[in-house]
């Protein structure tokens, strides 16, 4: 494995091309795309995020939230906030620990969760168009490779 940070060129009157925008670019897109899908639901994006997370059990606090989804903890709290007044999570005290709340989807919550997976992939499906299969396997490759570094990141 090559352990060498790579230099990336950078040229200001080129920042159409830089790699760090066309990510950001078509995080974007996606990002738009969901929300717009969203919207009949009541929900954005970031939500959806939420939603998924805890529906998939990959998270259940708002800190493994906040650091899964790339979101400050004063975002998330006002995400929760939001989510947790209209009655689709709850906050449950953790038994071993009472100053940690678990996230807990509500039955409301988990019959939306439900429902976000196909409208993802439609919005993912159609943002791919043109994409072969092997061609998404590589990015997916890549993106990982990409955010394996996230440590050297943090720890600037």
């Amino acid at each position: 494995m090559n352990d060498e940070i790579p230099s990336l060129q950078f040229d200001p009157t080129q920042v159409e091309d830089s790699v760090g925008y066309l990510l950001a670019r078509a995080r974007t897109m996606i990002s738009r795309g969901v929300d717009e899908s969203l919207r009949s639901l009541d929900i954005t994006h970031s939500q959806g995020s939420v939603f998924l997370m805890l529906f998939m059990g990959k998270c259940n606090t708002a800190a493994e939230l906040s650091r899964d989804l790339f979101i400050d903890s004063a975002a998330m709290k006002r995400t929760l906030d939001k989510l947790e007044s209209k009655g689709l999570i709850k906050r449950v005290a953790d038994p071993d620990d009472k100053r940690l709340f678990k996230l807990e989807l509500t039955a409301e919550g988990n019959a939306l969760a439900q429902k976000l997976p196909p409208i993802y992939k439609e919005v993912l499906d159609l943002g791919f168009t043109g994409f072969t299969q092997e061609e998404i396997g590589f990015l997916k490759c890549l993106l990982r490779k990409l955010l394996a570094n996230r440590p050297l990141l943090e720890t600037r």
